[in-house]
């Protein structure tokens, strides 16, 4: 079945997660190529500015605030996206938080993490999913990362988060391919958001959040289930899953000592 690469005329894009960072990056690269930008947090007000940011762009950006841990708050948001601008023609299902550097892993910080960054992308892909059925079309994206290729230290939290949002596309991508849905999974590595602000260990190959968002809306444009950004960092971590356990976690020991 040839699955689709939708256009903005096709309908609206959805993002969640876009107060800030990728998310917001990626709305404004979306309405700069003519897209009407539905975007969703809790805070109405950064979501407001960054509306009032896309003025003069050939798409424009609206706001509607939502909570992804929230099952009806989902439903409700994709009930006024289409009901006020169209149908949803392209999800980035984004929303995502950290552990918080230097925060002892304890099963609160599991919780509140996992919450956000795989249970809630689950909620945001339960509230829109059936209506691409319905239509028998559509695109949805999720924002994993790189980080959950393999355990890393220091990663627990967010890097099972991760891990279950990657196996998650991986499994639902049947499901939606039967249904005529093009599932895409994100995967960015070291990108120059809030998240990574502060942060004293290494980051190979970092991007800027410009170019990281224009690299994963071409990759919405190019088709294919993954988007890796960078493909350098993706394609080193590839090969790190290869390796035995053994010669991987005395690799991952020394780099957690030379970065401590």
């Amino acid at each position: 079945m040839a699955l689709p690469r939708m256009k903005p005329q096709d309908g609206v894009a959805w993002i969640t997660g876009a107060s800030s960072g990728i998310g917001a990056a990626v709305a404004l690269e979306l309405a700069r190529r003519g897209w009407t930008v539905a975007v969703t947090a809790r805070r109405l007000e950064a979501l407001e500015r960054l509306a009032r940011s896309a003025e003069g762009l050939p798409g424009r950006i609206v706001a509607h605030s939502g909570d992804v841990t929230d099952a009806q708050s989902m439903r409700d948001v994709t009930d006024a996206i289409e009901s006020i601008h169209g149908p949803i023609a392209l999800a980035f299902l984004n929303a995502g938080i950290a552990s918080g550097q230097g925060r002892a892993i304890d099963v609160e910080t599991v919780e509140r993490v996992v919450g956000v960054n795989l249970l809630g992308v689950a909620k945001s892909f339960f509230a829109v999913q059936p209506r691409m059925i319905a239509r028998s079309k559509g695109q949805i994206a999720v924002n994993a990362s790189l980080v959950g290729y393999r355990g890393l230290p220091g990663a627990a939290a967010y890097g099972a988060a991760k891990a279950g949002a990657i196996y998650f596309c991986e499994s639902m991508r049947f499901d939606c391919e039967a249904a005529g849905i093009r599932l895409q999974l994100v995967n960015p590595g070291f990108i120059e958001t809030p998240m990574t602000e502060g942060r004293r260990f290494p980051m190979p190959f970092l991007q800027t959040v410009e170019e990281g968002a224009r690299r994963i809306v071409d990759g919405f444009e190019r088709g294919g289930f993954e988007i890796t950004v960078p493909r350098r960092l993706a394609w080193i971590l590839k090969v790190a899953r290869l390796l035995p356990y053994p010669v991987y976690f005395a690799l991952m020991s020394r780099f957690a000592e030379r970065s401590g």
